[in-house]
């Protein structure tokens, strides 16, 4: 039986809490409202009811678009659906439309886990997804909200966000994130990095004392490389690496000086401690 398209006011419609679409390109959103003002809305929204008025099950970038253009009335199409099954409908919409970007999908199944306590492997069957995706999905939330919001600015993909987490702090994330938004890094030179990071990051089994942050002693980084035989693939990494320590010690409360120059052949860096 085909459904009845009701004309609701724009007023009356509600957004769907459980959308799990988050984030609206606004140069997008402005060139569909355009298109809406020129041809109106030509798939009507899903909307079902919610006490004297409606909640939106689907279309809430069409909903936005058709406020920018100044509509009043909007097309919708009523279904009698309860709010989970209408959580499930916009999520299992967006997944298929492919409009969801992967921290927006990771963030809606958080929220649908989180609202009707379903466990990984219920939400997986609900959204039609293997249960290991789901997981991997929600992995993602271990990365801090400003790295989230970072890596989506600068349009990164999913791999570089899973090349982040095989990191342990969220230093080492950040100066990572930040090398491959400045040198642009592919995927490939992004786990490269990683790997550079990992392989540096482990202590020799006899580290030295650090009483003395100011002597500036890397030793121990060569120890480390010649025992384990790591190649390093990329200098930034020892350039982090002093970084570190020179964070140290302005957290110590020495009025360090850190300067570095860089020329195509070579880079300067200078230190200076005062006595």
């Amino acid at each position: 039986m085909k459904q009845k398209v009701l004309y609701l006011p724009v007023a009356d419609i509600s957004p769907n809490p459980m959308q799990p679409r988050r984030f609206f390109e606004p140069t997008s959103l402005a060139e569909l409202s355009e298109s809406i003002k020129q041809y109106g809305i030509l798939q009507p929204l899903n909307v079902r009811k919610a006490g004297k008025y409606y909640e939106l099950i689907a279309g809430e970038r069409r909903l936005r678009a058709a406020r920018l253009a100044g509509l009043s009335m909007v097309p919708c199409l009523l279904n009698d659906v309860d709010p989970e099954l209408s959580s499930l409908i916009a999520m299992v919409e967006n997944l298929q439309r492919k409009d969801l970007d992967y921290i927006d999908e990771a963030e809606g199944i958080a929220r649908l886990i989180k609202a009707y306590g379903l466990s990984q492997e219920e939400a997986a069957r609900k959204l039609g997804k293997a249960q290991s995706s789901v997981a991997n999905k929600l992995r993602l939330l271990k990365l801090a909200p400003e790295l989230l919001y970072v890596l989506r600015e600068n349009g990164l993909s999913e791999r570089h966000a899973r090349a982040l987490l095989r990191l342990d702090t969220n230093e080492e994330r950040i100066a990572v994130l930040r090398s491959i938004i400045d040198d642009k890094l592919t995927v490939a030179k992004t786990e490269a990095l990683v790997e550079d990071y990992i392989a540096l990051g482990r202590e020799p089994e006899e580290p030295p004392p650090r009483e003395e942050p100011a002597a500036l002693n890397f030793s121990h980084v060569a120890d480390a490389i010649r025992k384990r035989k790591v190649v390093v693939k990329d200098v930034r990494i020892f350039l982090n690496t002093i970084a570190k320590c020179y964070d140290t010690m302005k957290a110590a409360g020495i009025g360090a000086e850190y300067g570095k120059n860089e020329t195509e052949s070579e880079i300067l860096l200078t230190i200076k401690i005062p006595k």
